[in-house]
C-alpha cells in the first residue's frame, strides 16, 4: 500500500493543519469546520491526479480547446459524523460525484477498551469504480478499517483512497497491516508518533466531531 503524506512538503496545507490543531482556534466551531472543508478541497486536488483521464473537445464561442478531464468521478465515502466537514470539501471539488455514508462508533466495554461498531450504510453502487473513503482522525485504525469492508456491501471498487488529516503512527501501521494487499492508497496529513491509553491521537487536536459539532452525550 502506498502511503502519501501531504504534510511532508511545505505549503499552505500546513497552515490549516495549525489552525485546526491551535487551541485558540479551536474556540470557533464555524472556522473549524471550515479549515476541515479547506483541507480537504487540498486532498480532492492531489488525489485527482491518481484519477484516469481522456481528452475532450470543448466548444468555446471561438474554436474548440482539447483538454484531458477525469473519464469518471470518483465515489465519496465518510464516516459520521466527524467526516462531514472533510467530506464536503471533497465535494467541493468533485461536484459530481455520488456519496456514501457509513454510521460507526466507539463502543465502549470498560472506561478503556472499545469495539468500532459498524451501524449503518447508505451508498450507490461501488462496483468497478474508484473511491475515496475520508475519515479526519486515524487513531487505532479500526474505524477506517471497518469503513472500507462496509463499503464492499455495495459492490466491488477498482480502488479505494483512504484519506485522514491526522494519523498516528500505529493507525498508520495497523491500516498498512489490515489493507496492504487490497487495492488501497492511504493519504494522510499528519502522522503524530503517539497513541494514548483512550486511543486518543498525540498531539492530535482532539475530538473533531465535538469540535465541529458540539459536544454529545458519551454512550
Amino acid at each position: 500500500m502506498e502511503v502519501i503524506n501531504l504534510g511532508e512538503q511545505n505549503s499552505i496545507f500546513n497552515q490549516f493543519i495549525a489552525d485546526i490543531r491551535d487551541v485558540n482556534v479551536q474556540t470557533d466551531p464555524l472556522r473549524f469546520r471550515r479549515n476541515i472543508e479547506r483541507i480537504g478541497e487540498i486532498f480532492a486536488y492531489e488525489i485527482s491526479k491518481k484519477l484516469d483521464y481522456e481528452n475532450r473537445n470543448i466548444q468555446t464561442p471561438l474554436g474548440e480547446a482539447n483538454i484531458d478531464v477525469p473519464d469518471a468521478f470518483p465515489i465519496l465515502a465518510t464516516v459520521l459524523r466527524a467526516g462531514l466537514p472533510m467530506h464536503q470539501g471533497l465535494l467541493n471539488y468533485f461536484d459530481r460525484s455520488g456519496n456514501a455514508f457509513i454510521s460507526a462508533f466507539r463502543k465502549y466495554i470498560d472506561k478503556k477498551d472499545f469495539v468500532i461498531e459498524f451501524e449503518y450504510l447508505a451508498s450507490p453502487s461501488l462496483d468497478n469504480k474508484v473511491v475515496i473513503l475520508s475519515d479526519p482522525m486515524l487513531a487505532t485504525g479500526s474505524s477506517l478499517e471497518v469503513g472500507y469492508h462496509a463499503l464492499h456491501q455495495k459492490g466491488s471498487p477498482q480502488h479505494v483512497h483512504l484519506a485522514a488529516i491526522i494519523a498516528s503512527q500505529a493507525g498508520v501501521d495497523y491500516v498498512v497491516d489490515k489493507l496492504g494487499n487490497e487495492n488501497c492508497t492511504l493519504w494522510v496529513g499528519a502522522i503524530d508518533p503517539i497513541l494514548n491509553e483512550k486511543a486518543y491521537i498525540v498531539p492530535g487536536l482532539g475530538d473533531a466531531g465535538d469540535l465541529a459539532y458540539g459536544e454529545k452525550l458519551d454512550s
